[in-house]
């Protein structure tokens, strides 16, 4: 089987990470659901995934950067997008109720302190907006990501670096 060279693997998943931000606006912007705390907590490391992929591979493949620095790129790159699966995985738990979350996103959705926006949308990290086949959004990520995670480390530790 021919291996990829790490440059791909470190684009590929930058690539992937950036579809994934991509949706969750488009879920945001276009079907108007408000994310709470932690749906904004997993678009982080996305973001990060997305440009150290997408920029630094492609610095790599352009010869910008120097080919060893290719793993180190696709590794880290792979790592934040196992990062945004792990924050999903404890946002599902805290929709699932198996654990508490973060008490300010968590619990009764109306605490009358200071000034109250009665047109605010208001997201609780504990009520999933939206179910696919009973998995919520931070579900889909949890598996996405993480099996991207695990694949793309496996591609890179197999990359070969040579011309």
């Amino acid at each position: 089987m021919k291996s990829l060279r790490p440059e791909a693997v470190a684009i590929g998943l930058g690539a992937l990470a950036a579809a994934l931000l991509i949706g969750a606006l488009g879920f945001q912007y276009l079907d108007r659901l408000a994310p709470c705390e932690m749906c904004v907590w997993q678009r982080w490391p996305h973001l990060a995934a997305a440009l150290v992929g997408l920029l630094g591979g492609g610095a790599v493949s352009a010869g910008l950067l120097a080919r060893q620095t290719a793993r180190p790129i696709a590794i880290v790159t792979a790592l934040l997008v196992g990062i945004s699966g792990m924050i999903a995985i404890y946002h599902a738990g805290v929709e699932w109720h198996w654990w508490k979350g973060p008490s300010q996103c968590t619990g009764s959705a109306f605490q009358l302190s200071g000034k109250l926006d009665l047109n605010a949308p208001v997201a609780m990290c504990d009520r999933a907006a939206w179910r696919l086949f009973g998995l919520s959004l931070a579900g889909y990520n949890a598996l996405v990501s993480l099996a991207a995670a695990a694949i793309g480390l496996i591609l890179a530790a197999r990359a070969r670096t040579t011309a």
